[in-house]
């Protein structure tokens, strides 16, 4: 670990307790510190504007402080709380910044419905593959390729009105619970750039506010049809004025069957560019599908699928249908939890602009065995086998199929 990876802990385990002093009783603090090792890519990391997809590449087979996160909730009043996740990532470089900031209004309800506000930045709560801590994962290290692109290129800024219907408090019980979301928003404009140009990807990287994602230069960036992107990507900018959308329902049954269903649309203008920033507004739309099945209290399935479309410039001039589906299963033994996953994904390029190619597809498996030490110390390890084919890595003579066989061991301390 470098002096800036530990003056960045250090930092934020400050903050946490300065939070806690100032807040006491009203408030509740959790985070966690992660180290891990990975081996290396042959290729650097697309962060660093490399061919490999990971997001640690050639060069980074070293320990790192791989994530720090401090997720805190300040209760206002008996209905209104305050929500914050803090984080710390090293790379490109060390930065800390919100991966979330919102305000919630839920009002105290003795009925079968209950109403719930929320407002600011956050998450729309698509996944469960991510429950944990920050939005992270207790199952594997490295997110499936669905959820990571969330985690890179998608965060809702406006507001989420959800009503929940609870079976046992119906005049005749039910074993069916039900809850129904609609958000509106600004903001996310730039959505699809990542999938469109690197394809999907395996990792545990989120992006924080106000954060430029770096992509690597192709042979359509010097195109005059695209002399207004930058080199870079601003995924949670606006820039055309409207507002995006989104609806959501989640459904259970006796606490083993979990169902979430979700449309989103940025409804972005793919006409509308940003020449001060390089940044296209692009017309983004999806639907996600989320499924948990509790066969025993140790044994977990998982499964999500998305599909969808994103475009961007005058006469759609990038057109690209994208999917991606995983299934997981996970098993949890005493202090032992073993977990894997298998997941493809694949963009589809439509347009007609040959000199900018996006298609790409691939699929991983992950398999990881986490050692819960203590209620406070945690170690695991994880082997992912990676195959990914991108087209227009052939524009810095990258091999456009690419296998990589990585290996991760990481430990946290939890707070």
């Amino acid at each position: 670990m470098n002096r800036s990876q530990v003056l960045s802990a250090c930092l934020l385990s400050g903050a946490l307790s300065a939070s806690a002093l100032a807040y006491g009783q009203g408030s509740q603090h959790k985070g966690y510190i992660q180290a891990s090792w990975q081996s290396a890519s042959e290729y650097a990391s697309w962060y660093e504007r490399g061919a490999s997809v990971n997001r640690f590449g050639a060069g980074d087979n070293r320990l790192n402080l791989s994530r720090a996160v401090l997720d805190s909730r300040f209760d206002l009043s008996s209905s209104w709380s305050a929500h914050s996740v803090v984080q710390y990532v090293p790379d490109p470089e060390s930065k800390v910044g919100f991966t979330e900031l919102y305000a919630q209004y839920k009002p105290i309800s003795k009925g079968a419905y209950q109403p719930a506000l929320r407002v600011g930045g956050f998450y729309p709560k698509m996944s469960l593959e991510n429950p944990d801590i920050g939005w992270s994962s207790p199952y594997n290290y490295n997110y499936s390729a669905l959820n990571a692109w969330l985690g890179e290129e998608l965060r809702i800024f406006g507001l989420e009105a959800s009503l929940k219907r609870s079976g046992k408090r119906l005049k005749t019980p039910s074993e069916h619970n039900w809850q129904w979301f609609v958000g509106v928003y600004k903001g996310n404009d730039p959505t699809g750039a990542a999938l469109s140009w690197r394809g999907f990807s395996s990792h545990d990287r989120q992006s924080v506010f106000n954060e430029s994602l770096r992509l690597r230069p192709t042979a359509g960036f010097m195109s005059p049809q695209l002399s207004g992107q930058a080199w870079q990507i601003e995924p949670f900018t606006e820039i055309d004025g409207r507002f995006g959308y989104y609806i959501g329902a989640h459904w259970s049954y006796q606490n083993r069957h979990s169902l979430r269903a979700y449309w989103y649309d940025n409804n972005g203008d793919p006409a509308i560019v940003n020449y001060e920033t390089g940044q296209y507004a692009w017309d983004t739309k999806f639907w996600s599908l989320a499924y948990k099945f509790k066969i025993t209290r140790q044994t977990h399935l998982i499964a999500q699928a998305m599909s969808g479309n994103t475009a961007m410039g005058r006469a759609r001039g990038v057109d690209n249908d994208f999917d991606s589906q995983f299934v997981l299963i996970t098993h949890r033994w005493q202090k032992f939890r073993l977990s894997g996953r298998i997941e493809q994904f694949k963009v589809k390029d439509l347009d007609h602009w040959t000199f900018d190619p996006n298609a790409s597809d691939g699929g991983a498996i992950t398999t990881t065995l986490k050692w819960r030490i203590t209620d406070s110390w945690r170690l695991g390890a994880e082997f992912q086998f990676l195959e990914t084919k991108v087209a227009n890595r052939i524009d810095g003579n990258f091999p456009t199929r690419q296998i990589e066989q990585l290996w991760r061991v990481s430990g946290e301390y939890r707070f």
